[in-house]
């Protein structure tokens, strides 16, 4: 071990850490995002010392939070649901989430809107659902509750049953594929969506959630029909700060009972030794042996950069190059002068196109004239995000990856982030929208690629195609360097917050049983 980075803290020296410390065994996670804590958390709660690394000055991956000016500005994810997967975090060590983390309830979920003026406000309200889907046809009524059944059933099998069981082996696979052929996982969401639901705008109203995880509604297999019952189910949640004081939450926790989160310090090469992992370097020069190490970085840059100087790195990165990666997005964040009580805190602004709008971003890699916005507007829920008497938002616009689209962000970054704001304001009857903007920046795919290394701008790791999913995605375990593993979007069962602290499980079990056996897993 060298020269020490400044932003360290160590684990501090009391009951718990003489607790959790008992199996004499050691873990690195490289990333501190949602996947990477989660896992971090549950390995030191079976009592194996965890090092959490992170390249960044701040923890939280893609939940990186900015401070401008006194607003808060999330990078995101903004949509938390299952909050019963986060509280298991803390009981693991028989500690309540809530001391460290207040969760809001946001209703509705999310209102839609279309160009025509049409509004729908969607969530687990289910009287006022019906009501709002009878507004706009009452014959969709009966159809939602047949696609809701559905979605209770996809549910149970790829979430519950699934959701957080390694994939290892083709085996593993063939064994889930007849329930998942008896719910026609085959089919896209969008066409499950409309085998049941009539009108248009109702279809795209119950199939967006899969852009919510960088799919396609129109790839994304039927399973992921899910999303709308672990919505309806555990609600819509607000960390009340933001996103990133959930991230905070689950940090202070992880210190709490013995772990070590170093910031502001790369890894820049996990060293092995045949097909063992064997120490992590950083690029202060800190260097150190595991007994295990797991990535949470995207998973191109675990294989080709991290892993290097092997050659299962360079091997598995080339067949990663074959893989289909989700879109980037085009983040426009600002904060207003004003207040704006009558705009709930997630609005999606649909464009003039659907299908052909998913189609120029997945297929033909342009950057449309039109578009639609997924809008967060936190500080209707939280004053606590935007200084008295002003607001923080932001605005959303999914593209291409680097790959398909090939532009310069510099040039075309200022000429987009208006178009953006044009639309918010026009849509939202804010006319005035460039006068009242105290403070504004945008995030591009480039940023996503320098600052989080992913792969082409991807903002959601592997496409969540069916060929991509369970055994065809990273697994949680490498196949060749026994004691390397991966959590986050880009291992099973894929991203959202669900979706990654559902790999930390399912790589954590992995990981305690190699460790310290079956019985502490």
């Amino acid at each position: 071990m060298n020269a020490t980075p400044p932003h360290i803290t160590a684990a501090p020296t009391d009951t718990a850490t003489v607790e959790t410390s008992a199996t004499g065994k050691t873990a690195c996670v490289i990333g501190s995002g949602f996947g990477g804590l989660a896992l971090a958390i549950r390995l030191q709660s079976a009592g194996v010392a965890t090092t959490v690394i992170e390249s960044r000055d701040k923890p939280g991956g893609r939940a990186y939070v900015f401070e401008r000016e006194g607003f808060t500005f999330d990078a995101g994810p903004t949509v938390i649901t299952d909050p019963d997967c986060l509280r298991e975090l803390w009981a693991l060590s028989g500690h309540d989430m809530a001391a460290d983390v207040d969760l809001m309830k946001v209703m509705p979920f999310y209102r839609l809107t279309w160009p025509d003026g049409t509004q729908f406000d969607y969530s687990n309200d289910e009287d006022q659902l019906f009501d709002e889907i009878a507004r706009i046809n009452p014959a969709d009524v009966a159809g939602y509750q047949r696609f809701l059944k559905y979605s209770a059933e996809v549910y149970e099998e790829g979430y519950v049953k699934l959701g957080h069981v390694p994939f290892l082996d083709f085996k593993s696979m063939l064994k889930a594929a007849p329930a998942l052929a008896r719910k026609q996982a085959w089919r896209s969401v969008y066409s499950m969506v409309s085998h049941f639901i009539e009108d248009e705008k109702l279809r795209e109203a119950f199939s967006f959630h899969t852009l919510l995880v960088g799919g396609s509604p129109m790839k994304t297999s039927a399973i992921y029909a899910l999303i709308h019952k672990l919505e309806k189910d555990g609600g819509v949640w607000w960390a009340r700060g933001g996103t990133n004081q959930l991230i905070a939450g689950m940090v202070r926790h992880f210190e709490r009972i013995g772990g070590t989160v170093r910031l502001d310090d790369p890894v820049i090469q996990v060293h092995t030794l045949g097909t063992v992992a064997t120490e992590v370097e950083t690029k202060s020069g800190f260097r150190q042996r595991f007994d295990a190490v797991a990535s949470n970085a995207d998973i191109m840059h675990s294989y080709k950069d991290l892993l290097s100087g092997s050659g299962r790195g360079a091997s598995y990165a080339k067949t990663l190059a074959r893989k289909k990666f989700s879109p980037s997005l085009f983040v426009v964040h600002f904060g207003l002068e004003g207040t704006f009580p009558h705009i709930p805190h997630h609005m999606i602004l649909f464009g003039p196109r659907y299908k052909g709008l998913v189609d120029d971003i997945y297929k033909h890699g342009v950057l449309p004239a039109d578009f639609s916005v997924y809008l967060h507007h936190p500080s209707v829920t939280d004053p606590s995000v935007a200084p008295e008497g002003k607001s923080t938002f932001y605005a959303l616009v999914p593209v291409a990856h680097a790959g398909k689209l090939a532009v310069d962000w510099e040039e075309t970054g200022p000429l987009l982030e208006k178009r953006v704001l044009d639309e918010v304001g026009r849509r939202l009857d804010i006319p005035d929208i460039h006068e009242r903007i105290v403070t504004k920046f945008h995030y591009s795919p480039r940023d996503f690629s320098q600052d989080l290394n992913a792969h082409l701008g991807s903002a959601f790791s592997l496409e969540p195609l069916l060929t991509q999913s369970a055994w065809f995605r990273g697994h949680n375990r490498d196949d060749v360097i026994g004691n390397f593993y991966l959590v986050g979007a880009g291992t099973h069962p894929g991203a959202g917050i669900p979706g990654v602290v559902g790999s930390a499980k399912a790589t954590a079990g992995l990981m305690i049983e190699d460790l310290v056996g079956a019985t502490h897993a």
